[in-house]
């Protein structure tokens, strides 16, 4: 199995929905263990030949904007490579490459615009999610538009602070305080 095939195995049918976007210190150390050598060499600038082909560039997206959340959770590190997370799925999506890959899976190209602190890459993700993920339900359109509602609200997302040993404004703090992300959750719930 190549290590694009790997990825994609263990991401999709062995974590699977259940466990993508659950906090676990099991996963986490399994990520680590399992694929912390690829994204090393990932962020040395291996691998640019998964970028040439749809399920390709969906594992390496899922190895830069997924994997490092996991394995490096609450550290800068986590957020170390989404820069190059990001350009690869804005490629990959120009390509129409994630029409290429079912739903759920096809959210993955999406998650590093919603990850990403600038409001049109926000936009775009909402965009993305309600065109493009008809079957996801309104979950990931919720959550896209969460994301997007702090970033119009602060310009980059709070909770990160701590971890970019950026200095949080009163606002932020305040926001932090009340609940955070689980705030503005509840808030578009309600509607």
């Amino acid at each position: 199995m190549t290590g694009a095939d790997e990825i994609l195995k263990f991401w999709l049918d062995d974590v699977g929905p259940q466990g993508w976007y659950a906090q676990d210190d099991a996963l986490d150390q399994r990520i680590r263990e399992g694929f912390g050598a690829m994204w090393e060499a990932a962020s040395n600038g291996r691998f640019g030949l998964w970028l040439t082909y749809p399920s390709g560039a969906l594992a390496y997206v899922i190895l830069m904007d997924q994997f490092p959340r996991n394995m490096f959770r609450d550290s800068a590190k986590a957020f170390s490579t989404d820069r190059v997370a990001l350009a690869a799925a804005k490629a990959a999506i120009d390509r129409g490459w994630d029409m290429r890959i079912d739903e759920p899976a096809r959210q993955f190209f999406y998650l590093p615009l919603m990850h990403s602190e600038n409001l049109c890459d926000q936009d775009r993700c909402v965009r993305l999610m309600h065109e493009r993920m008809p079957s996801a339900g309104e979950s990931n359109l919720l959550h896209a538009k969460a994301h997007r509602e702090v970033i119009r609200r602060f310009g980059r997302f709070p909770y990160r602070n701590a971890a970019l040993a950026r200095s949080p404004t009163q606002p932020e703090m305040s926001y932090v305080e009340s609940g955070g992300y689980s705030s503005t959750m509840r808030a578009m719930e309600a509607g």
